[in-house]
């Protein structure tokens, strides 16, 4: 789909009753007690939680790495569990975007190489991986990496980097962007700068965004807030943000 903006329509990713939980010793500790969680069209949705409340664990199963012992994910209408491993890798990859504190781009690839991976995990070849290549570098230009393209994460600033993992997360245009803590390692003034770039995409592309901070400044930019505590999206926490 192209950068402009998608039709509404039904909420992309819907979480109806998700439980997990973990073996620890001879006890099984439940992180998630049922957890749902809606993300309309477009929207901006923040996620806040202190450490432990179990918004990491719940991250990992909405991006398909980890299978809930009870509930449904479901990703642009397709019940994700419910699907094969390699279904649900083409369901992450072509529909989920992930922007993560820590960047996680390779340090062997340039940042244009980091940024087409995605298209190579697609399966992308000749021709068609050409094009995203191509597209990934105007990306990074556009986001002002014009002279850091053969560049690898070790020579890039923080601010660089955390701008080739969102170039690498929107390559192939997914509907939803998921963005863990994503100016947790950046100075203010930086994160700032990456924030707004992101927002501008948002804008640009149409996508639903879940951020999910501890930054009250930065859930202030969300349209929406819900919190999560013990295991749960309280059932009174849903916040408007007016504009």
């Amino acid at each position: 789909m192209s950068e402009s903006s998608r039709p509404k329509g039904p909420s992309p990713l819907v979480v109806r009753g998700v439980r997990r939980s973990f073996k620890v010793g001879e006890r099984r500790i439940e992180i998630l007690h049922g957890v749902d969680l809606d993300l309309h069209d477009g929207e901006r949705l923040c996620l806040m939680g202190a450490s432990g409340a179990g918004k990491t664990t719940l991250l990992n199963v909405i991006g398909l790495l980890d299978r809930p012992d009870e509930g449904s994910v479901q990703i642009m209408g397709t019940e994700a569990w419910a699907q094969s491993a390699p279904a649900r890798a083409r369901l992450r990859n072509r529909s989920l975007g992930f922007v993560f504190q820590f960047y996680h781009l390779l340090p062997e690839l340039s940042a244009l190489e980091n940024a087409t991976l995605t298209a190579r995990l697609a399966g992308l070849r000749g021709g068609a991986l050409s094009a995203q290549r191509d597209r990934a570098a105007e990306i990074l230009r556009r986001f002002g990496l014009s002279e850091r393209l053969g560049h690898r994460p070790g020579r890039l600033s923080g601010g660089e980097q955390q701008r080739v993992a969102i170039a690498r997360a929107l390559l192939l245009d997914p509907p939803i962007l998921v963005a863990d803590e994503p100016t947790g390692n950046l100075d203010r003034a930086t994160g700032e700068r990456v924030l707004e770039l992101l927002f501008e995409e948002q804008e640009r592309r149409a996508f639903s965004l879940l951020l999910v901070t501890h930054d009250e400044r930065l859930a202030q930019r969300c349209s929406r807030v819900v919190y999560m505590e013990d295991g749960l999206i309280q059932a009174d926490s849903t916040t408007p943000i007016p504009h």
